[in-house]
């Protein structure tokens, strides 16, 4: 399996009582080829999204990917990290 089918899902309460959802996966857009290898980062509270972002991830690296979604998810809940592209990209651009 990889990331192309089956991205990685996180849901978290922020601080502010607002429940988030964090997904790691290939990037479905229009403007990217459809046989995309970008794993990215969104992070969604209900249809709003608050972030989204590219990793240095490949599709395969399911493992790493649930590292990263479960380290955004606990920056989040603690209020360590806020919901922001700013706040997380650190993190989405560490080398697994």
């Amino acid at each position: 399996m990889s990331l192309r089918g089956h991205p990685i899902h996180e849901t978290v309460t922020l601080p502010d009582g607002r429940g988030v959802e964090i997904e790691v996966g290939v990037v479905s857009d229009d403007y990217i080829r459809d046989r995309s290898d970008t794993v990215g980062v969104e992070v969604r509270a209900g249809e709003e999204v608050l972030a989204t972002l590219n990793t240095v991830l490949r599709p395969e690296q399911e493992l790493e990917a649930r590292a990263l979604a479960r380290e955004i998810a606990a920056g989040l809940e603690s209020g360590e990290l806020k919901p922001t592209a700013g706040s997380i990209e650190p993190l989405a651009d560490q080398a697994p």
